[in-house]
């Protein structure tokens, strides 16, 4: 049955950032798809509600509240998963962003720091992560499975995402780059969101204007839903997307520019 392509029943997935929002959705997916999961954020309340989630889904959770902007502790989620589950299949490299700045007041530390949370931390535990991969993908005959969650301004142009844009622009090469280095054994892919409805969007969500703004300015006319999100990340990690690899997958309405204009005049 091709439906049973798009599970990954007795997989092990490590989800980062996986509080709330598109992290939360994913790992409640890939548990509701049959994989148990390992939760990391910085917030132990958050990830006791995602557990419960994940529970109700009729899988395992663990919770690791840790700083994911530091690499070191990113990379740990790996041995983390093994020492509970015994094996790891799947990495979602969830974590990530950088706060709008206009271009003058986007110092070269921005820049760093952006770089380091969206693309070092994602690095530390795909790394850590392969030879758990590796040994995973044969035991089942298939292959391991990494996807990193990128950004429509990674490919798209607006004011004030200088560092943001730039950093996702990265992730999205890294995971062309990391598929050649990994393949055959292990399938490297992203996710290019566009505007979710996530906490990040508070402000918007709320105010009808801004909504309307950013909802017209969108192809197919809504912001999306950290589900919808979570249903490509859920298809990349599983068997039917077993021929993909080194590819970015772009969930974002349809857009060709950034939905949201900052209001950042001209120079």
């Amino acid at each position: 049955m091709i439906l049973d392509r798009f599970r990954v029943t007795g997989r092990v997935a490590v989800v980062t950032g996986a509080g709330r929002g598109i992290g939360a959705a994913t790992a409640v997916a890939l548990a509701q798809a049959g994989a148990d999961v390992v939760i990391s954020a910085r917030t132990e309340d958050q990830l006791a509600t995602v557990a419960r989630e994940v529970e109700d889904a009729g899988r395992r959770a663990v919770v690791v509240p840790a700083d994911l902007s530091d690499p070191d502790a990113a990379a740990g989620l790996a041995a983390a998963a093994v020492d509970a589950f015994g094996r790891l299949d799947i990495v979602v490299n969830n974590v990530g962003g950088a706060l709008p700045r206009p271009f003058l007041a986007t110092k070269p530390r921005h820049l760093v720091d952006a770089f380091q949370f969206n693309v070092a931390v994602a690095h530390s535990l795909t790394q850590a992560a392969v030879p758990h991969l590796l040994t995973a993908g044969a035991a089942d005959g298939g292959t391991g499975s990494v996807v990193s969650i990128t950004s429509a301004v990674g490919r798209t142009a607006g004011r004030g995402y200088l560092a943001y844009g730039t950093a996702k622009a990265a992730l999205a090469h890294y995971t062309r780059l990391a598929a050649a280095d990994l393949a055959p054994r292990i399938r490297v892919n992203a996710v290019a969101v566009g505007a979710v409805a996530t906490s990040a969007l508070d402000i918007v969500l709320t105010d009808e204007t801004l909504r309307g703004q950013m909802e017209r300015a969108t192809p197919l006319g809504r912001i999306g839903d950290p589900q919808d999100v979570a249903a490509a990340v859920v298809f990349l990690a599983s068997p039917a997307a077993g021929y993909i690899t080194g590819k970015v997958i772009e969930v974002d309405g349809g857009i060709d520019r950034p939905n949201l204009d900052l209001g950042i005049p001209d120079l």
